[in-house]
């Protein structure tokens, strides 16, 4: 598989920790200067992106030059966890809406832009296009059956995951399968599946391995083996590959584990990105870090910007942010219900769970002990979450 395939369905693979953030920003036009971006020699993507827009200067007809900067920015945008990245490939490919009706490339990265930005039936439209024009692509399929994942639909993210067998490495068409068994109450089978498939796929892409090995640190803890987890988790850092899903997924173990300090060595210059500066802020809480309330600082002013953009785009954080760090249960819960409407994975039930308990409202858990029930998810967490809320009054 081409290098650039497999970046796109690791990320794809790891889409439940993109799409928080802010709305991403369009530029009016390609030469529009919205920030000069950290170009520096140790940043060579950043580099790679730079060169390619002054080619586009002069070739600016160039479909495929579009798309592959479309591509790079996105690429960006999900490991650097800044949106602004997501706004500037949606600038490149603006120009070819309606020349490129037949590229399936152009349907491809619309749809990884439009599901960023919770607009996950529009995304899947432009995802099927991008099928039916190259069916022997992997990346359509593995983004559908992401968007499926994100949505509970797990009898459609599973056909996707079979669609994938014959046209993917078998590493991705098993960790897409693992990851709908492991959320429908067949967690050790599928924790086993995986490793085994990752043992014996030799040397793939370091994207892939990454992207497995966090997989696998989250069934373990899932499974209470904590050892097995940060193993896991080191493996996948040995990857050298710069991701901003592992990070905050580790930060979280970490913090499960009262260990702060590290969070706060881990995510040093990674206030840029929303999702890690919470875990820092809840980290510097924890330890009584003095950066701990300038954390907390931007953060909240960073959530009062976007309410105030009508940019519903990070509440699932937004809602740990007010009831972790701000102490106010009702507006977490208000933050967690709404966006249970638009996602329906783990971390989304957890935060409603959590918020419906502490603002003493269980009924309003409802949505997320439905589907705690129907999908069979197995996490000890979860199931005493549910139980407390059972016991306060909702249906278990």
């Amino acid at each position: 598989m081409p290098k650039q395939q497999i970046r796109t369905i690791a990320l794809a693979l790891g889409l439940a920790c993109t799409s928080a953030g802010a709305a991403p920003y369009t530029p009016a036009s390609d030469s529009e200067v919205v920030e000069r971006l950290p170009a520096s020699a140790t940043d060579p993507s950043v580099r790679r992106v730079e060169s390619l827009r002054k080619q586009l200067a002069a070739r600016p007809n160039d479909t495929g030059l579009r798309l592959e900067i479309a591509r790079r920015y996105f690429d960006l945008a999900m490991a650097q966890g800044d949106p602004r990245y997501v706004g500037y490939a949606q600038a490149a490919i603006g120009p070819l809406a309606q020349s490129a009706a037949g590229n399936a490339g152009y349907w491809l990265v619309r749809g990884m832009i439009l599901q960023y930005s919770h607009d996950f039936e529009g995304g899947l439209q432009s995802l099927q296009k991008a099928g039916e024009l190259d069916p022997r692509s992997p990346e359509p399929v593995a983004w559908r059956a992401a968007i499926h994942m994100v949505q509970a639909r797990y009898p459609e993210a599973s056909a996707e995951c079979e669609r994938l067998v014959p046209l993917a490495h078998p590493l991705v068409a098993q960790g897409c399968t693992s990851y709908v068994l492991a959320t429908t109450g067949h967690l050790a089978q599928a924790y086993e599946a995986l490793g085994r498939q990752l043992n014996a796929s030799g040397a793939p892409a370091p994207e892939l391995v990454l992207w497995a090995q966090t997989r696998l640190a989250d069934m373990a803890m899932r499974l209470q083996r904590p050892g097995e987890a940060e193993t896991h988790f080191k493996e996948a850092f040995r990857q050298g590959v710069t991701d901003q899903y592992l990070l905050g997924a580790y930060s979280d173990f970490l913090l499960q584990q009262k260990r702060p300090s590290e969070v706060v060595t881990l995510l040093a210059d990674w206030e840029r990105s929303d999702i890690l500066l919470l875990r820092l802020a809840l980290a510097g809480r924890a330890m009584n870090d003095s950066r701990a309330a300038g954390w907390t600082g931007q953060l909240r002013d960073r959530f009062v910007a976007a309410a105030l953009r009508g940019d519903r785009l990070h509440e699932q954080e937004a809602a740990r942010f007010e009831l972790d760090l701000e102490g106010n249960a009702a507006k977490a819960l208000e933050l967690a219900s709404r966006n249970y409407t638009a996602q329906k994975e783990a971390r989304d039930a957890e935060i409603l769970l959590r918020a419906a308990l502490a603002a003493n409202q269980p009924k309003a858990a409802q949505p997320a002990l439905d589907w705690l029930r129907s999908s069979h998810y197995e996490d000890p967490a979860l199931a005493r979450l549910a139980d407390q809320l059972a016991s306060k009054g909702a249906t278990r």
